[in-house]
């Protein structure tokens, strides 16, 4: 079995970085985390073949304390970069990052800042409400090979713990309502008006929240939608019910019909795991309405947001990697356009400049 990315990048901070920084900048290497998380397939250990065609390579991440300067930052790049081999067990040194040197530099309130939107761990509900559960896995993932001062260890142990209560529940309420109003009802509507388009569109979009609700159900932070399969696929509970009818609904070849059947079978999975895990109160079974189809988890939801706190029922939960987004928008801005072409395997035609 070949050695991980991440086992290699280990070995590379350990036998080959770490010695450097410790000689030239002792007092900063001591109170800087160091590891391998963030963003990437790599980080989440799910690398492939097809991983290693852009931003892939042997890595590390360093947070360095608030106080490290722009120019601090920078004689750290050059000095590593200096005393540097090209290679390191057959991996280029320069192929994993835009800046070179596979060493990735940034502050710990920088990176909470740009993946979170917080310089630390959230302190109140509301803050924990803005923060999405993709954006969080990148700060969880992965391994940190050097904590001193224990700062980056604590904010990711407090992620771990999972959102507080009043905070997953507000958040099952707002996928419950999306998954059956937005979702299931609307494909059903789409299909009576045979409106393809908004049937892919909302059919797509309740297939997802399906799946997320799972994993919120199980307090599991779910990743991003390339990877999402692959860890709903453990969940323990509900991957076994739900999954079956996750795959059929999605192959092509299933009928509209029946892609909504599933999608009510869904509903009723969740709504019974919901009322035995007691999120809410057991009910009667409903009817599907020939028109509106099966709004059942719209019951759930309201029945949720009833016994919420005041001060979280008009709070809207804040999911997809926003946080992310606003950094890479501020990244691409710094980068050469020929160097951002080759991240993206855009080359010229018949060599055309």
């Amino acid at each position: 079995m070949s050695e991980s990315i991440i086992d290699t990048s280990r070995a590379f901070f350990g036998e080959v970085v770490r010695p450097i920084l410790a000689a030239h900048f002792p007092e900063i290497t001591a109170v800087t985390a160091f590891g391998l998380f963030g963003y990437g397939s790599e980080a989440l250990g799910l690398d492939d073949d097809y991983s290693r065609d852009h931003h892939w390579g042997v890595r590390i991440d360093a947070l360095l304390p608030g106080w490290v300067t722009a120019v601090q930052q920078q004689q750290i790049r050059q000095t590593v970069s200096a005393n540097l081999p090209e290679s390191y067990r057959g991996h280029s040194l320069y192929a994993a990052h835009l800046a070179g040197a596979g060493l990735a530099l940034d502050t710990l309130p920088g990176f909470l800042q740009r993946t979170i939107g917080l310089t630390r761990a959230p302190q109140n509900h509301t803050e924990w409400l803005h923060v999405p559960e993709e954006d969080i896995t990148h700060v969880i993932n992965g391994e940190v090979w050097h904590d001193a001062s224990g700062e980056f260890t604590a904010v990711r142990h407090t992620l771990q713990q999972y959102y507080p209560e009043p905070v997953r529940l507000r958040r099952i309420a707002h996928w419950c309502r999306y998954f059956s109003g937005m979702g299931s009802y609307a494909l059903k509507r789409a299909i009576l008006r045979d409106n393809p388009y908004y049937a892919t569109i909302t059919f797509s979009r309740a297939v997802k929240w399906a799946i997320q609700l799972a994993f919120m159900l199980e307090r599991t932070y779910y990743p991003y939608d390339k990877w999402i399969m692959a860890h709903f696929a453990q969940l323990p509970r509900l991957a076994a019910p739900l999954k079956p009818l996750v795959d059929e609904a999605v192959e092509l070849s299933t009928p509209w019909e029946r892609k909504l059947a599933l999608l009510n079978e869904m509903s009723d999975v969740l709504d019974h795991f919901m009322a035995a895990d007691g999120v809410i109160a057991p009910h009667p079974q409903f009817a599907v309405s020939p028109t509106s189809g099966y709004r059942l988890l719209e019951h759930a939801y309201a029945e949720i947001i009833k016994k919420l706190p005041d001060e979280l029922k008009p709070v809207i939960p804040v999911w997809e990697q926003v946080h992310w987004e606003s950094f890479h928008s501020q990244f691409v801005d710094g980068v050469e356009m020929a160097a951002w072409d080759e991240a993206l395997q855009l080359k010229p035609v018949n060599g055309e400049q």
